[in-house]
């Protein structure tokens, strides 16, 4: 499974139904409202590096109320103390 980190800027009127509006795009695993640099977060999660493409360009970036996105590919860090990881990564 890959994840991708979607920033999301939205139009300020807009944002508690483009953030419901997100939630509900395939692909979308979960959605954040936040305060700071950007307005919403979306956690997108597909098999695939060319359906995180679809997935922002042809729904992300089409729901009504998203303004601009940027995107962010989502490496998984394991603490040295996670055996089980340790082991996954054929230590």
């Amino acid at each position: 499974m890959i994840t991708a980190i979607v920033m999301i800027q939205a139009q300020n009127s807009r944002i508690p139904e483009t953030a419901q509006a997100l939630a509900d795009t395939e692909g979308v695993a979960e959605v954040y409202s936040c305060a700071g640099d950007v307005d919403l977060i979306a956690i997108v999660r597909v098999r695939d590096h060319a359906r995180i493409a679809e997935v922002v360009t042809a729904g992300i970036d089409k729901v009504d109320g998203v303004v601009r996105t940027t995107t962010h590919i989502a490496f998984k860090s394991y603490s040295s103390a996670d055996v089980e990881a340790g082991f996954s990564l054929g230590e």
